[in-house]
């Protein structure tokens, strides 16, 4: 029989230290320090602890920049106080300083009404003006309408020579100058805001009544009807519609 060996005995034997809670030898855990968990739980506590103290950093500064607004509130009322103390005697009655920072106020509110009125006469007076303008223009326009109707009846007859159609072009350039627009044509609707109608007839050809001859043309200034255009207003037939 060969001799019993303890030490080839013993050898490969981790199962029993494994059954025994110790780490196989050479393991990372059996290298480690026996403190090794401590130093993390102190590193977890040390980071808690300065975000707590950022907190209140940040919460102090708050409180600063709040406890300075109250304190410029304060000075700027302490200020006030005093400068109305300063106005005031101990009987109550205005001190001469007072007295011209009152009369100052009292003349700036005026100047500042007087301001405002002068705006609105201004603006007044614009209006005014151009209402006047137009009531002018209006004048001269309805003292020309027969002047200008013969021109139309020239115009339509072909009997004007060249002098005079360079002459009757000068007027209708000049009441273009001045906002003046002449309206009325031969096949446009027939429209009874800017149109009058002085004769109507039957007109199978047409659909709605439409314009079919212009006695007189119209004029207007902007919105202003001076004078509707006088028509004859061709009608459709009874039969055809």
């Amino acid at each position: 029989m060969p001799d019993f060996d303890k030490d080839d005995y013993l050898t490969g034997m981790d199962d029993a230290d494994k059954l025994a809670g110790n780490p196989p030898a050479g393991s990372d855990a059996a290298q480690a320090p026996a403190g090794g968990a401590a130093p993390a739980a102190a590193a977890g506590a040390d980071g808690d602890a300065a975000k707590t103290d950022d907190g209140a950093a940040k919460a102090g500064a708050a409180n600063a920049g709040a406890a300075a607004k109250a304190d410029d509130s304060a000075a700027a009322g302490a200020a006030k106080a005093d400068d109305s103390a300063a106005d005031t005697n101990a009987d109550g009655s205005l001190t001469p300083l007072g007295q011209a920072k009152k009369e100052a106020a009292d003349y700036l509110e005026a100047l500042q009404r007087e301001r405002a009125e002068f705006v609105n006469y201004r603006n007044r007076m614009v209006k005014e003006q151009e209402r006047y303008r137009q009531h002018g223009i209006i004048d001269v326009l309805t003292a020309l309408l027969p002047a200008l109707d013969d021109i139309d009846r020239i115009r339509e007859h072909d009997d004007m020579s060249d002098s005079f159609k360079a002459v009757a072009a000068k007027i209708d350039k000049a009441f273009d100058k001045f906002g003046v627009e002449k309206f009325g044509e031969k096949g446009e609707a027939f429209d009874p805001t800017k149109h009058e109608a002085v004769l109507h007839k039957p007109d199978n050809s047409v659909t709605v009544e439409t314009v079919d001859t212009v006695v007189e043309a119209g004029y207007r200034i902007g919105d202003r009807v001076i004078r509707a255009a006088r028509v004859v207003v061709a009608a459709p037939a009874p039969d055809a519609q």
